[in-house]
């Protein structure tokens, strides 16, 4: 106690009051009680440490001295002892008393409720406060027994559970602060609680320091070692302590008055508290750079509210609450501080170091994470485009996002070549796609590099500036710089690269003037970056590969003809012949690579001139393999001066030449047509039209007189000549493998009218191909039926070959061959043969097509095998069916009537059928006769025939179950019915 007064600051009285309240009106008990429990269970529910350092850093500023604070979590109890001003009757009646701040006339104060120490009842029901003035504590279970005493209340306290308001009656407290604190507050721990005030003490940050500018020093002691945070103030730069790590923050404060109109809305005692202060803080690296709060931020008003912020910076403002103390509640007052911490937040950007981290401070609007978010991100956004923060290249000033630009794609090199040709560039590293919403939210008008190309038209640069702008714009999309101008060799300037040839060191550029080539200047082309820049963008190296493919020279070539006929413009022709076989020499084409060269005129041997493709190399393979006179032949004298292989390259032939496309039609070779009709009619006839993969045939075939010469020269022809076409997924010869198949080129013959001599299938029915072996595997004669029916014309003439007498066919081949047939030709309009194939020796002018097995007997025609498909067959035959030309019926009576399952052996059958048993009924003759003459058997809708036979009963019983393949199976199953077990056991063994 103080002066020896017990209570020197009127507890009792307060108690007495409070409790002669609760007695008057039960009602105001229930009020209490609940708006304690709100503030413990809601707005101070876990602001333990934070409103016990609030206190501190309050009374530290009304005292006027550095504040300090000293946390200290024992087993059971938590002390928190502060300086500063210490503790009054004034402070009593405030701890006392639910709403009602004692601070409310102190300018600069954290605390502006009152009700901040509510928080104390989250860990502790004997909280006690011990001031250099005397102290008071709270109890809750002192409470309780004042109100056992007021029987009014005993209801409410009992429909309560015993809780009972424990900050409204105080009571006097003995004790004293440790020495060198004016204050500490002691809490008895609740059970159960420790924990979480430790884990509180643990959270505790330095930058909490932030918001309580009157606390200089916090130590807290939980066991371990002592944490020690302090802050040292400059006004622009804040450096918080914790331990052995040390921030800084750079921070922006913004001070004023607001009007007394903009308080109109809130409650008296805040109507009273004009003065405001807010302040931005972020942290600074250890070289002075920005460095952005990770993850969601809140609003500090200005200790640490439940309003989310979305920018990466630490925002304090006095901003007014609502009822539940952590959110802000809007309204004119609100609004104003808003606009205010704006302006100061624009403040803070321009006074850090220009690095490009302070993108990550633009506010993105639509990431808003709550109403106050968004309007402060909205006034935020709208002071910086008009805020001068931005640098700009190469100059020392800033700019505002309104004066400045960025450059698509930037880089160092690209910025600096343009610095001072796009007025307000930004520097490259203020330019990254990732920043690109930030830039986009303030305004900066992005340049790419199209407009960059049209800025640089007509500046006067030298060369040299040229090289270093190509060097930059290494990487850059071809299609936004694809008109970048380049200065040429002669002194003008072409408006694109494409077409513009870069030239080489040796090479004989005075040997290309009659192709009117343009060059670039060698210093804007010397450096690597800028070579590669120009030629992706259409420039080519002037080695003689890009030359030789440069459009000039292609046109040159393309217009050599005209030249010798026309002479215009003095043309040599010889002179361009010799400058094109130049570059051919140099280059190395591969024969056939550019198939425009053969369009280069070149004197013949008969004193005139020709396209390099129509004239054969004198002395050549080919020459004797084609019919004298067929092709012109090169000029023997300038033949034996020029390079072989360079001949060669521009179609001068010395073999056989390929001809290249994309469809058909675009091969101009022998038969083009015929072959691409002849591929069509291998595919499903309702097939789509094809899309033509690349296509390579073969000129000149036609012009061939020594065939054994010319397969000699083609079987070298390579595999693409040779390979086969694959149209919707199906593989048909390729036009050469065509062409020589259809013409008669082996000894005589045609391949596709002989045979493999490895296809036995065909033997009988073709001759065997007589060739190497090799040139057999290219020409691919064929081997089986199936090789004969893939194409329509081999069919037809299969077709003919089984009515020739003097072939033969192998019995297997014969049996279904003419089904083969039917199918193959199907929806093809095919002249019925004269003669039909009905024995493997043996053809016939009358036959019948055999439809129904029971029909044999009665037929009087030889029978062609019909495969299965004797209707097909009939049709492709023109002949009749067995069934259309015998009409019959059973004419014998039958000696019984069983039913089928009767049988010995039905029951071996039906297994065999996978039935269960058998039904119907089988009549019994003896002997079986249709229209009088003799049958084995006869079926019927309801009841068969059969002379009783085995065979008979299998062949009946088969053709009524549709399984005319098993009739042996079934006719042994009742030829042997003593014997089904047996049968039986072998059927289980499987195939």
């Amino acid at each position: 106690m103080t002066d020896g007064d017990p209570d020197p600051f009127g507890t009792s009285a307060l108690r007495a009051a409070v409790l002669t309240g609760w007695a008057a009106s039960p009602a105001r008990f229930r009020e209490d009680a609940n708006a304690e429990e709100d503030l413990v269970r809601g707005g101070y529910r876990d602001r333990l440490v934070v409103e016990l350092a609030q206190n501190a850093a309050d009374a530290a500023r009304r005292a006027g001295v550095p504040g300090r604070l000293r946390l200290d979590l024992g087993a059971d109890t938590l002390r928190a002892a502060n300086t500063g001003a210490p503790l009054d009757a004034a402070g009593v009646q405030g701890l006392a008393s639910l709403r009602a701040s004692a601070k409310r006339d102190e300018p600069g104060t954290v605390g502006r409720f009152g009700v901040g120490f509510a928080a104390v009842l989250a860990v502790s029901d004997e909280p006690t406060v011990l001031s250099r003035t005397g102290g008071v504590r709270f109890s809750a279970d002192a409470t309780r027994a004042e109100v056992a005493a007021l029987p009014v209340l005993t209801e409410e306290v009992a429909r309560r559970g015993g809780v009972v308001p424990v900050l409204r009656l105080p009571w006097p407290a003995d004790g004293v602060p440790p020495e060198g604190f004016d204050t500490e507050v002691v809490l008895p721990l609740r059970p159960g609680t420790r924990d979480a005030v430790a884990a509180a003490l643990a959270a505790f940050g330095a930058d909490l320091l932030l918001a309580l500018p009157g606390l200089t020093e916090v130590e807290i002691r939980a066991g371990g070692e002592p944490r020690r945070l302090h802050t040292d103030d400059d006004g622009a730069r804040v450096r918080l302590v914790d331990g052995a790590d040390t921030t800084t923050w750079q921070v922006v404060r913004r001070s004023g008055e607001l009007a007394p109109d903009l308080l109109a809305d809130r409650p008296v005692e805040e109507r009273e508290r004009r003065a405001w202060t807010l302040a931005w803080a972020l942290p600074l690296d250890a070289d002075g750079r920005p460095r952005p709060l990770p993850g969601r931020q809140v609003v500090h008003a200005p200790t640490p509210s439940d309003e989310p912020l979305s920018l990466p910076v630490r925002l304090l403002a006095p901003f007014p609450l609502g009822p539940d103390r952590r959110h802000v509640a809007p309204g004119p007052a609100t609004d104003a501080l808003v606009a205010e911490a704006a302006v100061a937040f624009a403040d803070l950007v321009a006074a850090l170091p220009a690095d490009p981290v302070l993108l990550a401070l633009v506010p993105r609007v639509g990431l808003a994470g709550a109403e106050l978010d968004a309007r402060l991100c909205s006034a935020v956004l709208d002071v910086l485009r008009s805020t001068d923060w931005l640098p700009v290249a190469g100059e020392e000033e800033r700019t505002s996002p309104a004066r400045a630009a960025v450059l698509d794609d930037a880089t160092d090199e690209r910025v600096a070549a343009l610095t001072g040709v796009v007025p307000g560039l930004l520097p490259a590293a203020w330019s990254r796609r990732s920043d690109g919403p930030a830039l986009a939210a303030l305004g900066v008008r992005r340049v790419g590099l199209a407009e960059v190309v049209e800025a640089v038209r007509g500046v006067d640069r030298p060369a040299s500036w040229w090289a270093a702008l190509y060097a930059a714009l290494d990487g850059a999309d071809r299609e936004e710089i694809a008109a970048l101008p380049v200065p040429l060799a002669d002194g003008r300037v072409a408006h694109g690269p494409a077409g513009v040839l870069l030239p080489d060191p040796g090479l004989p550029v005075d040997r290309l003037a009659p192709l009117g080539l343009r060059l670039a200047d060698p210093e804007a082309v010397a450096a690597p970056a800028a070579r590669r820049v120009l030629e992706r963008l259409g420039a080519q190296p002037a080695t003689a590969a890009a030359v030789l493919g440069d459009p000039t020279v292609r046109a040159v070539v393309d217009a050599s003809m005209d030249a010798v006929e026309d002479r215009f413009d003095d043309a040599d022709p010889q002179a361009l012949a010799e400058a094109v076989l130049a570059l051919v020499a140099a280059a190395r084409p591969a024969v056939g690579e550019l198939p425009w060269l053969a369009e280069l005129a070149l004197p013949d041997a008969e004193g005139g001139w020709a396209p390099a493709g129509e004239l054969v190399l004198p002395g050549s393979p080919l020459a004797a393999a084609l019919a004298e006179g067929a092709l012109g032949t090169l000029d023997p004298g300038f033949a034996s001066v020029s390079d072989p292989d360079a001949l060669r390259a521009v179609g001068a032939l010395d073999t056989f030449s390929l001809v290249r496309g994309t469809d058909p039609d675009e091969l101009d070779v022998d038969g083009a047509a015929a072959w691409a009709d002849a591929v069509l009619d291998r595919l499903p006839p309702d097939a789509p039209p094809p899309e033509w993969p690349p296509l390579t045939a073969v000129r000149d075939l036609e012009l061939v007189t020594d065939w054994p010469a010319a397969l000699r020269l083609l079987a070298g022809a390579g595999t693409d000549a040779w390979a086969d076409v694959v149209l919707d997924g199906v593989p048909v010869p390729g036009y050469l493998r065509w062409w020589l198949s259809t013409h008669p080129v082996l000894g005589g013959e045609r391949p596709d009218r002989l045979r493999d001599p490895a296809g036995a299938e065909l033997e009988g029915l073709y001759e065997p191909a007589e060739a190497a072996p090799d040139l057999l595997a290219l020409l691919r004669p064929p081997a089986t039926v199936d090789d004969v029916l893939a194409d329509v014309d081999g069919a037809l003439d299969l077709l003919g070959r089984l009515g020739d007498l003097r072939r033969t066919v192998r019995p297997d081949v014969l049996r279904t061959v003419y089904a083969r047939l039917a199918t193959a030709l199907d929806g093809v309009d095919v002249d019925p043969p004269e003669r039909v194939r009905v024995t493997p020796e043996r053809i016939a002018r009358d036959a019948v097509v055999l439809d129904a097995p029971y029909l044999l007997p009665l037929v009087d025609l030889p029978v062609v095998p019909a495969g299965g498909a004797p209707g097909p067959v009939a049709d492709l035959l023109d002949l009749p069916l067995a069934g259309e030309l015998v009409r019959a019926s059973v004419t014998s009576r039958p000696v019984r009537t069983v039913a089928w399952s009767q049988l010995p052996g039905a029951a071996l059958a039906a297994a065999r059928l996978g039935r269960d048993g058998l039904s119907g009924e089988v009549a019994v003759h003896d002997p079986l006769t249709a229209d009088g003459r003799p049958v084995a058997w006869w079926p019927g809708e309801a009841v068969d025939h059969v002379d009783g036979t085995p065979a008979a009963l299998g062949r009946a019983l088969a053709w009524r179950e549709g399984v005319w393949s098993q009739r042996q199976a079934l006719a042994e199953a009742f030829a042997l019915p003593d014997r089904a077990q047996d049968l039986a056991a072998e059927d289980a063994v499987g195939e």
